[in-house]
């Protein structure tokens, strides 16, 4: 009975020979690379339209292919193939957000003579993972006559960092009674910005001596960011800053056989999506990429992904390429891959998951056919036929595979984007590497399931 018996292969195990651990490691390195530098979905839609500048894109939609920005925080690009439209494209969709720390509108305060920067988080975290630790600065500062100033601070080696203080263990004691969710107030997750009080002008002869500022150290603060930016307080009204932890990604592990870092959840698709596009020069369908804003928030606005984007793009290509096709022929037609992690089985958790439908990291990428949660609620259900298909392709190429569900019944759930794909009638499944610490500050992957996740991705747009 054992030839009949279903078992999940190891990506290990199937990627054995030293000349496919030199591909993987090559990959791994380049990820971290990507990672490191990409923190923001503004910095990864950017490193993309660098890439694909590069392979020969263009903006627009140029006979053989092209992109399409907005906003700088979602991007399309599409490859033409040989087939027509009207057989469908082939689509991989992904989301370049991750959970973080935004600066408020009005972030700058002074407390007990130290300068903060008040927050609002952004997505689902655990707020006590983001005290304590060294912390960065990145975004955009828009002045009022439009000039947009980029801003990252404390990544390079040597530069000054920031944080958020934790309570010390001795006055936590009226913590310990309390939940998580209740010990941890959103509205003390203060960015720490400095310490020193603005020096004091000396008046010159015959003059007042000068009030004292009320606020020395914000003052200070101030100071520092005109004398770096050339800004006032008034513009941080129109500025977009995310505190997301500071340094770069690395290796983990004695075997470095593990990827450390932030924002994984998702660009780890964003990631492998985009080597797989980039791979497959001569499609036979159209191969199309579409990178998203907003998931981790529930996909609204106008970069997020129930947002009419991806319907413009699609329509400038017909327009492009097949003016006769129809946009309905083209979706009904189209198969589709929402790559999105999914949480492997935690060795110190485990029985948060039903091990025979969980991930388990290096097992290679996971399906996940259903999302939402309690009882399958807001879930995109892919159907049996398109998975049949997947199995197929995927086998022949003896490219490792796992199907899971994101915890036990009553007790796990998600959402992704593959509901909003799923809106246009195309068959779309979830797919995509299994993480450990899911949406912490440090999340961890494998870098056999990168490597085997950039396989299954290009073996999908090739066929």
């Amino acid at each position: 009975m054992k030839e009949l018996a279903h078992k999940n292969r190891s990506a290990w195990e199937v990627y054995a020979s030293a000349k496919e651990r030199k591909a993987m490691r090559s990959l791994a390195e380049n990820y971290v690379d990507f990672i490191s530098r990409c923190k923001t979905e503004r910095e990864t839609i950017s490193y993309v339209e660098e890439r694909l500048r590069t392979a020969g894109l263009k903006p627009g939609m140029g006979e053989s292919g092209g992109f399409q920005t907005l906003y700088g925080k979602a991007l399309f690009a599409v490859r033409r193939g040989k087939r027509p439209l009207s057989e469908g494209v082939r689509l991989i969709s992904a989301h370049a957000d991750s959970p973080r720390l935004d600066l408020k509108q009005r972030p700058l305060t002074e407390q007990v003579g130290v300068g903060q920067a008040k927050t609002h988080y952004y997505g689902g975290i655990h707020k006590y993972q983001w005290l304590a630790r060294p912390l960065a600065l990145h975004g955009v500062i828009v002045r009022d006559n439009g000039k947009s100033i980029p801003v990252v601070l404390g990544e390079k080696p040597g530069e000054a960092v920031f944080t958020i203080a934790d309570l010390l263990p001795h006055l936590a004691k009226g913590l310990s009674g309390k939940t998580v969710g209740d010990a941890f107030e959103a509205e003390k997750l203060n960015l720490i910005m400095g310490h020193e009080p603005l020096a004091p002008t000396k008046p010159k002869k015959g003059e007042k001596e000068a009030e004292k500022e009320r606020e020395p150290v914000k003052a200070h603060l101030l100071e520092l960011l005109h004398k770096a930016y050339g800004i006032r307080e008034d513009d941080l009204l129109s500025a977009e800053l995310q505190a997301v932890p500071a340094g770069p990604a690395s290796f983990v592990g004695l075997d470095e056989g593990l990827i450390g870092g932030y924002g994984q959840d998702d660009r780890i698709c964003v990631f492998t999506a985009l080597e797989a596009f980039l791979a497959v020069e001569t499609p036979e369908h159209a191969t199309c990429l579409i990178f998203w804003d907003k998931e981790e928030i529930g996909s609204d606005g106008a970069t997020g992904a129930s947002s009419r984007f991806f319907e413009y793009c699609v329509q400038d290509m017909i327009a492009a390429w097949e003016a006769q096709t129809t946009f309905r022929a083209v979706m009904l037609a189209t198969r589709a891959l929402s790559g999105d992690v999914h949480a492997a089985v935690d060795p110190d958790w485990q029985d948060l998951h039903e091990k025979l439908n969980s991930a388990f990291i290096g097992h290679g990428p996971c399906f996940c056919k259903f999302t939402g949660s309690r009882g399958k609620y807001g879930a995109n259900d892919a159907n049996p036929e398109y998975i049949g298909w997947l199995r197929g392709i995927l086998d022949k190429r003896e490219i490792p595979w796992q199907m899971a569900e994101l915890g036990k019944v009553d007790a796990g759930g998600g959402g992704t984007v593959a509901l909003f794909l799923a809106a246009y009638g195309m068959s779309v499944i979830d797919m995509g590497p299994a993480l450990l610490g899911m949406h912490s500050p440090f999340e961890l992957s494998s870098t056999a399931d990168l490597y085997a996740t950039k396989l299954a991705y290009q073996t999908f747009l090739e066929n």
